[in-house]
């Protein structure tokens, strides 16, 4: 009796251990990703066109073909222009494009009410110009779109987005020696929430980089 009454004691502490570690564990992963800047080789795999096999029976696509060659033409004639020189035509077609595009949302945090970005944020658009400035994707086209959230004025909203967009194109330029014309900025102040549900969430104020160069097909 004795020894099995200390065969259960034993039991209960290891399940009792068991337990304390995968909370802790959970706890950890928490903590790990919450919140978290993201690292330049993130970026740049978020951003880097994925490498399509194409099959040697399949006939091509031509209207998707045709379709890509438009877009491709659209986004040429993009560089060297200002952000508020963008129709809104322009930017819903951008808006549209990036959508299968390779793209991350970043956490850029500016002062309040300001095209300033903080100084907290400056280690992610670091980052940021790390990726863009990766060898493997040297000459391509990329679009960056500032975000805001619901609150304020539509009018205030999308000034301050372009101004956010344009303040993070004028320091990638300055730094890290991207091209001017290879960064097509554009602000869609409160007009594209990313969680429509909470119109004032934090996630909804927001850059968005895309790399609108279309995907890589592979032999």
């Amino acid at each position: 009796m004795f020894a099995r009454d200390k065969s259960d004691r034993l039991m209960t502490r290891l399940m009792l251990t068991m337990l304390a570690a995968g909370m802790a564990a959970t706890i950890s992963a928490g903590a790990a990703f919450a919140g978290d800047a993201v690292s330049s080789d993130q970026i740049l795999q978020a951003l880097t066109p994925k490498r399509l096999t194409r099959s040697l029976s399949a006939s091509p696509n031509e209207p998707a073909n045709a379709k890509t060659e438009a877009d491709n033409q659209f986004v040429q004639s993009l560089k060297g222009r200002t952000t508020r020189s963008l129709s809104l035509g322009e930017r819903d077609q951008i808006y549209s494009i990036a959508q299968s595009r390779p793209n991350i949302d970043l956490e850029i945090n500016f002062d309040y009410n300001s095209a300033n970005i903080s100084k907290a944020a400056l280690p992610q658009v670091d980052a940021l110009g790390k990726a863009l400035s990766d060898p493997s994707l040297k000459g391509t086209t990329f679009a960056v779109a500032g975000h805001t959230d619901a609150v304020g004025g539509e009018a205030f909203n999308q000034d301050l987005s372009e101004r956010r967009a344009d303040a993070v194109k004028k320091y990638l330029t300055a730094k890290f020696g991207i091209t001017t014309a290879d960064l097509v900025t554009v602000g869609y102040g409160k007009t594209r929430l990313k969680d429509p549900k909470d119109p004032k969430g934090a996630e909804n104020r927001r850059v968005q980089v895309v790399n609108m160069a279309s995907k890589v097909a592979g032999n």
